[in-house]
């Protein structure tokens, strides 16, 4: 599967970019949370569209070289554009060009902005070279009944996300009260805490391995350097040793094709928590000339056939991400999908196949609603 957060599409086998969405209101702490990532992008390549560049913390871009067209590199290969609603179509084809090497794309909205909207247009979008990557809503605990009260329009927000922040918990007076509210405002959704807006890169994007990223020295460095004074550069004091906020994931592994009918009740009934999964998939008998590269992220499914190599080892891999999930109870979900039937089932393909880009019977791909 590679360690590159983009699969390979069919055909030309160009990398697909995942595209995430980073909303939430104004004081919810996302900007700090993109910056984290921008920091701690662990060898992978972002692409950040924000709306203005006060977003982006001036010590990024005392190392950074203006690229032009509103774009800014940063030391660490990471690129920021500034743009408005308009103009976000032509940076996504920009940012998705093979040669700026963009690993994720994170689309960071204003803290007023429809994330619906936003979501509508990256699913709208025609560029082969991204992929929905999920909507990220960002809350800040401490403040979070007096936002509902200002914004009654977050629970719609909350219920639309595919995975919830919960930021500065450490400064909320019940932060296990705050947790449950949030959660029951999803719908399935990811609820992770975190501070400082340090949640795991690998929740989001597949990160390359650090040994990937060669040449100058990178703002990461420079970054780690001046964690030793005592200050970790994201509004913190000496917290440069705190963890990020983990996950949960689990590898699973089959020589045993999959049956399609139980593999699809499976991703049918995903449960809260399970944010993204990965992988590709032996369907045995039921398609001999391809395995399914899978993309699941939320509520959002997408396959991929591709033609199996004369050298593949013709089997299942994929990884589960999420938090709180019962990856013991998950494992024995997918094995219970496994199928050493002989023959195919006549029927069996029509729910995978609906979800294949470009098939007759595809979904809507607004995952939504209108």
């Amino acid at each position: 599967m590679g360690n590159n957060s983009a699969h390979e599409t069919d055909g030309g086998r160009r990398p697909q970019i995942p595209v995430v969405v980073l909303a939430g209101f104004l004081g919810s702490g996302k900007t700090t949370l993109l910056n984290h990532l921008l920091h701690r992008s662990a060898g992978s390549r972002i692409g950040a569209i924000v709306n203005d560049f006060g977003a982006i913390e001036i010590d990024a871009l005392a190392v950074a070289g203006a690229l032009g067209d509103s774009t800014v590199s940063l030391g660490n290969g990471c690129l920021c554009c500034a743009v408005d609603a308009g103009e976000l179509d032509v940076y996504l084809g920009k940012l998705a060009a093979p040669e700026t090497g963009v690993d994720v794309i994170v689309i960071e909205a204003s803290g007023l902005a429809e994330p619906q909207e936003l979501v509508r247009m990256v699913l709208a979008s025609e560029h082969p070279g991204i992929v929905y990557g999920g909507l990220v809503e960002v809350v800040d605990a401490a403040e979070f009944d007096d936002t509902r009260a200002r914004h009654p329009e977050i629970d719609r927000h909350l219920a639309l996300a595919d995975l919830v922040v919960v930021n500065k918990l450490d400064r909320a007076a019940d932060p296990e009260r705050v947790l449950a509210l949030v959660g029951s405002l999803t719908d399935r959704a990811a609820v992770v805490p975190a501070t400082y807006g340090r949640i795991d890169p690998e929740f989001l994007f597949d990160c390359r391995p650090s040994e990937e990223r060669i040449g100058q020295l990178s703002f990461d460095d420079l970054h780690d350097q001046g964690d030793d004074n005592g200050t970790d550069g994201l509004g913190g004091n000496g917290h440069a040793g705190h963890l990020h906020t983990g996950y949960d994931s689990l590898s699973f592994v089959s020589d045993v094709p999959l049956d399609p009918r139980r593999l699809m009740r499976f991703l049918d009934s995903r449960p809260e928590g399970l944010y993204r999964i990965k992988g590709h998939v032996d369907l045995g008998p039921n398609d001999l000339r391809n395995r399914y590269t899978m993309h699941a992220v939320g509520r959002f499914l997408r396959f991929y056939p591709e033609p199996w190599a004369p050298a593949d080892e013709r089997r299942t891999q994929m990884v589960l991400i999420g938090s709180g999930i019962d990856t013991e109870a998950l494992g024995k979900e997918l094995k219970g999908c496994e199928s050493d039937a002989p023959h195919a089932d006549e029927h069996g393909m029509w729910g995978v196949l609906r979800y294949v880009q470009g098939s007759e019977d595809e979904p809507d791909p607004e995952p939504y609603g209108g």
